[in-house]
């Protein structure tokens, strides 16, 4: 069986500014077509009675059009939201190789994002060493923003 990474999904309130937000930060492209998808398939596919997302794919720095993509969906109709945190089970964060944290994290903050750490410097045996935070989106997903001497 052939495998190949594909996307990642992140369910937004604002799709739009979201999807600016990485576009802005971090030079993630919009790969068309702009999403708006409903109908029985969706409704099958999701478990949802009258399911309806709207959003788009962004191309990931670092790769051509086939790369993987930041997909950028939000629901009509939302359910209870709650704070993610580093330790909760599931998917925690997203990752940025970064030339210079600081300066990363710094436009994370000026285009609306947030601490979910402090900077910290360490050596992972065996790897090497890395210079990494957590920061936050606007809506509070959690980023990494790395970077290995």
């Amino acid at each position: 069986m052939k495998v190949k990474f594909v996307h990642t999904n992140i369910v937004a309130r604002d799709w739009k500014s979201l999807a600016d937000f990485y576009v802005k930060v971090f030079g993630c492209k919009p790969k068309p077509p702009i999403r708006n998808l409903k109908g029985d398939w969706l409704d099958s596919a999701t478990s949802i009675k009258g399911a309806a997302v709207h959003g788009v794919h962004l191309l990931l720095p670092g790769y051509g059009s086939d790369g993987p993509t930041l997909e950028i969906f939000e629901y009509e109709r939302i359910i209870g939201w709650n704070a993610k945190t580093i330790n909760r089970p599931g998917f925690a964060h997203i990752a940025f190789a970064v030339n210079n944290v600081a300066r990363a994290l710094e436009k994370v903050l000026s285009h609306g994002g947030g601490m979910a750490g402090k900077v910290v410097q360490t050596t992972i045996e065996g790897a090497g060493k890395i210079e990494f935070v957590y920061a936050r989106d606007p809506e509070g997903n959690i980023i990494e923003l790395q970077k290995w001497k």
